[in-house]
């Protein structure tokens, strides 16, 4: 695979960012990705939906005394909403002219969990997509300090029901060995006292904010130091740990390069990232920047969201309707805002099982013949596919310099036999001005992304 391709998809989701990169330069081009601005406006699908803890009391009330019908309809405007807030982020990492914000948003979406399910309050997932998405190129400190205190997280991880005399540790134990430090560099005592720091901290109009009546300001000692301590001294005393940067290393090597880092890595890395303050941008710049000039390709499989979007952008099919893509990630197990658990998707190799591969060849195959499923869940109506005129770019000449561009940007590899098979495919007198032709690169095409090499970046 040619560098620039595999790098297109790494720092993006398809061949788009490769003239870009080509012209710039890993450096420049992630550099450029750092200057995308911050979008603070709320969506329109969010104009009705309950926003303050008083807002949402309202709204209970008047549910609790409507109709079997009124509750029906709106538990369906409350999933519709869901619905189009899962397509307004699919439309944004698609439209983004830099789409590094966004895959970094992903993956610390991934990383400090919270679930449309558990929640249940759309506004609030939104606050919490925003707060990631606005810490993705800033501080790792900072931003574990305005998780914590985000509504969707606060009941997600039920610290609405963790207050003094009953203390419940799930945010305090989430905290230490999912969000920061891992498993093994924390006691039990230390969740215990941390939960009791915690304590009372609970849903707020604007954000999670302490309740005096439930808040348990008792002395705890807590990683080794002792004193009075609330959920932003906690941060901080969290931050101060030998191990604290490794965690979230891997996870970014994880996320963008190897579904295996090796633990020399995740160590150079990681130290950096404790000299840097904790600061993504210069740990993004330092691991693009040096891992480019490797040879890494096939070293991650592509999880369902980079799958989809390249076959669409190669297809020229993005521009469908966003539940194409939202049912397809959900059928592949990584609906947005809806991961299984609090450890989210676990990525790597439970993205390739027999079921998941055998549904890709399926998509593929329908792709490439232009059939796209508009939505056909979300009514309950099964309605026919519809064919769209599907348009691949590819430069006219022989057999054998075709295979070569398509490969180049779809494949990490081309081993003799998968060459010999292609040249099965597109043979020796493929004549590029024939009127079949586009079908006959199709075909290639629809042969390649089936291959088990195109599951893989």
């Amino acid at each position: 695979m040619d560098q620039n391709a595999l790098w297109s998809l790494r720092l993006g989701y398809s061949n788009k960012e490769n003239s870009k990169i080509s012209q710039k330069g890993i450096p420049s081009f992630v550099e450029d990705s750092f200057k995308v601005s911050f979008d603070k406006s709320i969506p329109d699908f969010l104009n009705d939906s309950p926003k303050t803890v008083a807002e949402l009391k309202q709204l209970r009330q008047l549910f609790k005394n409507a109709t079997p019908e009124e509750k029906k309809e709106a538990r369906q405007k409350e999933n519709q909403t869901s619905e189009a807030m899962k397509q307004w982020w699919i439309e944004r990492i698609i439209d983004a002219e830099y789409p590094l914000q966004e895959k970094m948003t992903l993956l610390l979406h991934n990383h400090f969990v919270s679930t449309f399910q558990k929640v249940k309050v759309n506004y609030w997932m939104f606050q919490h997509n925003q707060i990631v998405r606005k810490n993705a190129f800033g501080n790792f400190k900072t931003l574990t300090k305005e998780i914590l205190k985000s509504n969707a997280m606060v009941r997600y991880l039920d610290n609405t029901d963790n207050k003094r005399g009953k203390i419940n540790e799930n945010l305090s134990r989430e905290l230490l060995e999912l969000f920061t430090l891992g498993i093994g560099n924390y006691t039990e005592d230390d969740v215990k006292n941390g939960a009791k720091g915690l304590a009372g901290l609970n849903l707020g109009e604007d954000g999670a904010q302490y309740r005096k009546a439930f808040e348990d300001n008792s002395t705890i000692t807590y990683l080794g130091k002792t004193g009075v301590f609330k959920s932003d001294a906690l941060v901080d005393i969290i931050f101060e740990q030998k191990n604290i940067p490794y965690l979230m290393t891997r996870k970014i090597l994880e996320w963008f390069i190897y579904d295996n880092p090796k633990e020399e890595l995740v160590q150079y890395y990681g130290d950096y990232f404790r000299k840097v303050d904790f600061e993504f941008k210069p740990l993004l710049l330092k691991i693009f920047t040096e891992e480019a000039l490797k040879n890494t390709a096939g070293s991650k499989i592509k999880n369902p969201l980079e799958y989809s979007l390249q076959l669409l952008a190669e297809l020229q099919l993005e521009n469908e309707k966003k539940t194409l893509i939202t049912n397809f990630l959900k059928q592949q197990s990584m609906d947005l805002f809806n991961q299984p658990n609090v450890k989210g998707w676990e990525g790597g190799k439970s993205w390739l099982t027999t079921q998941i591969y055998l549904q890709r060849n399926t998509v593929a195959d329908a792709f490439c013949q232009g059939r796209v499923d508009n939505n056909r869940k979300m009514d309950g109506k099964n309605r026919p596919l519809q064919n769209k005129i599907v348009s691949l770019n590819w430069q006219k000449g022989t057999n054998k310099t075709i295979i070569k561009e398509l490969t180049d940007r779809l494949l990490f590899g081309v081993s003799p036999e998968i060459q010999k098979d292609l040249e099965t495919v597109l043979k020796y007198d493929f004549d590029a001005n024939a009127p079949n032709a586009d079908q006959a690169v199709l075909r290639l095409f629809n042969t390649i992304i089936k291959e088990p090499e195109f599951q893989l970046i």
